[in-house]
């Protein structure tokens, strides 16, 4: 081969091993998913769905942050919560109608509207998905933790936990995983029941907003920090989450961490 031909064949070789590098690296670092939506607060499913929610409106978004459907219900006023556990059964609940209304995976109606009103529970703080369809509520007028199955039949209670754990309950958020329920509590910590209602244990993590539990690991947010404490080995792990803009709320999920911003919401490989 001439020298000239060599060197061309020489240039070719390396113009196509920094492609191949500069491909290599995007595809191992791949821009953040950004979302652009002013919202209230957002939740994520396990598939990667994104929900955004503002007022009476409850958004969904797919994982490569694509529109996908819109839900709501001007007659029951704002969304006080959703809990995504189930992807195919979303729970939404409604404070100030104290109704929770159970939607699909394409925003729509799952099965029948249920007003805890009529119920006679007039006084529900909280409300959570469970195991099998069922749901859980915190009655504030009896301190009480209720599971209901898919037809609202109560199948099991706490009976008075202001009596029972002898200490003041202000409850602000729970969820149930992996059939214990979490209950938290700011002033105090995380309370665990198992699905009948016994009281297990109290996880000392104090003012939280909200979390996530994945095994023996629960996720949470502080200021622009997001953190894990394994509840088992009683360890916490904490990493600063970088930039200018402030961090209204975090999630994370397979691997990836959620972020909202006043604006929009990014998603991003952890």
């Amino acid at each position: 081969m001439r020298p000239k031909a060599m060197l061309k064949g020489k240039r070719y070789i390396v113009l196509f091993v920094i492609a191949f590098g500069i491909s290599f690296v995007q595809q191992n670092d791949p821009k953040p998913v950004v979302i652009k939506s002013k919202y209230d607060f957002f939740t994520v499913d396990n598939l990667g769905n994104i929900f955004t929610i503002r007022e009476d409106e409850l958004v969904k978004y797919l994982p490569s942050g694509k529109f996908f459907a819109r839900y709501s219900n001007l007659k029951l006023g704002n969304i006080t919560t959703v809990d995504a556990t189930n992807p195919l059964k979303l729970v939404v609940y409604y404070r100030d109608y104290q109704t929770i209304v159970f939607l699909d995976n394409q925003l729509s109606l799952n099965s029948d509207v249920v007003s805890l009103q009529e119920m006679n529970y007039e006084q529900t703080d909280l409300v959570c998905a469970g195991a099998n369809n069922s749901f859980w509520i915190y009655d504030k007028q009896n301190n009480e933790l209720i599971r209901f199955n898919e037809n609202s039949k109560k199948i099991a209670a706490t009976g008075n936990l202001k009596q029972i754990l002898r200490t003041e309950l202000n409850p602000n958020y729970m969820l149930e995983h992996n059939n214990y329920l979490y209950l938290n509590c700011p002033q105090t910590g995380i309370y665990v029941f198992d699905i009948f209602g016994a009281f297990s244990k109290i996880i000392s993590i104090k003012d939280l907003k909200q979390f996530q539990v994945n095994d023996n690991l629960i996720y949470y947010q502080k200021d622009s920090v997001f953190c894990s404490y394994d509840h088992k080995i009683f360890e916490e792990v904490c990493t600063f989450v970088s930039g200018n803009k402030v961090v209204k709320g975090m999630k994370y999920n397979n691997k990836k961490l959620y972020k909202g911003y006043m604006d929009s919401v990014t998603v991003s490989l952890n």
